[in-house]
């Protein structure tokens, strides 16, 4: 064979194998076959669920605590002086979700039916049947029967016994529990929104929006929470939504230095830069490119955020400028507790909700933080 075609022919098989290897490294990445709940997500997050699911007290935390909240949500349903369905007569009634006079068991008044008097349960038991929750208390239901003076030590009835009003420990518990979680939540949720958009325009823009935005900060922080809830409590009586908007005034600003620092370092990013460069606007640029960089360092906090939360709530029962009087709270329970030192089944079943609430969050957020760690997730176990 010639030598001139066999140094051709070579010549063609690099440049082929050339050719082949520049497609190969201008083909766009593989996309990842990873979901989560039905969407795909990148191999770095995936990577972040496995070191979460890896931190074995947060996971497990994380899911004891979302089945305490799931069952504490429908708390109507578990701990209620009503029943859950009513069958008389041939007709259905559900009691928990709708109120219906004595008049429609064959009773005399009009007035919504009284469930747990004995005369009101046998006219309907003679025609029919009823199925009441596990718990036959709701959290303002007053135990009547008892044999002694509330509070009341636990019993058969009363499993947690009853507070000073004769009330059901265990139903004020479950209440207390669903309202505690869900202000902190609403309160994270909207004051972490509120806090990461104040940061955001803080970093993003600097100069004198940044130094008048900080010297606003200092300043509104520094005035007396405590105070102007004594000032409202006096003027108004507060409820859940008073309070969400008075503690939403103030808890605003624990994201705003993490958020402004983190979108200061990201402005300056090359990306950053082109965008700009090419038109685009800066509240695009702020939700497109720079928010996503920052949204890392402020997830670590939300757990945190949320145990701020709920400790507020509860300090502001147990000082009695909470809640109004009578609501299921964790503080006010907490508070009879200390009133009531022959009774300590008030104070310890309070102590020990809150204390495992509490554990269980920060062992999540721990967790979230560890997860979000670029060194431990990049680096292996860490």
């Amino acid at each position: 064979m010639d030598r001139s075609a066999v140094r051709d022919g070579a010549a063609r098989d690099r440049d082929i194998a050339g050719s082949e290897g520049a497609e190969e490294l201008f083909l766009p990445p593989p996309v990842s076959k990873d979901r989560l709940l039905g969407l795909p997500i990148s191999r770095l997050n995936r990577r972040r669920l496995d070191k979460f699911r890896a931190n074995r007290r947060g996971y497990w935390s994380f899911w004891i605590f979302l089945v305490l909240l799931l069952l504490s949500l429908p708390a109507e349903f578990i701990a209620n002086d009503k029943p859950i369905v009513v069958r008389f007569d041939g007709n259905f009634y559900i009691p928990v979700l709708a109120s219906f006079p004595e008049t429609v068991f064959g009773g005399d008044f009009e007035t919504e039916a009284e469930y747990r008097d004995p005369f009101v349960r046998d006219l309907i038991t003679e025609k029919g049947w009823m199925v009441w929750p596990p718990i036959r208390f709701s959290f303002d239901t007053i135990n009547y029967d008892l044999d002694i003076p509330s509070p009341a030590p636990p019993s058969r009835v009363n499993i947690l016994g009853t507070d000073d009003q004769a009330r059901d420990v265990a139903a004020r518990l479950i209440y207390g529990f669903r309202i505690s979680v869900v202000f902190g939540l609403v309160l994270t949720v909207i004051s972490s929104i509120v806090g990461v958009a104040a940061g955001a325009v803080q970093g993003y823009f600097g100069g004198w929006v940044d130094l008048l935005f900080q010297r606003f900060i200092e300043v509104w922080s520094g005035l007396p929470t405590l105070f102007l809830l004594i000032i409202l409590a006096s003027v108004v009586q507060p409820n859940f939504w008073w309070l969400l908007g008075l503690m939403l005034l103030f808890s605003w600003m624990g994201l705003v230095g993490v958020v402004r620092a983190e979108v200061l370092r990201a402005r300056n990013f090359d990306f950053v830069r082109a965008a700009r460069a090419l038109g685009v606007s800066n509240t695009g640029i702020m939700i497109r490119h720079v928010l996503p960089n920052a949204m890392v360092a402020t997830l670590t906090f939300l757990p945190f955020i949320l145990v701020g939360s709920v400790t507020v709530l509860t300090s502001l029962d147990f000082l009695g400028f909470g809640l109004p009087p009578g609501s299921p709270s964790l503080g006010e329970l907490l508070n009879q507790g200390k009133r009531n030192l022959q009774a300590p089944w008030l104070g310890l079943s309070g102590f020990f909700v809150l204390a495992v609430m509490l554990s269980l969050l920060v062992f999540i957020g721990e967790a979230v933080r560890d997860a979000l760690d670029v060194r431990k997730t990049l680096g292996g176990s860490g």
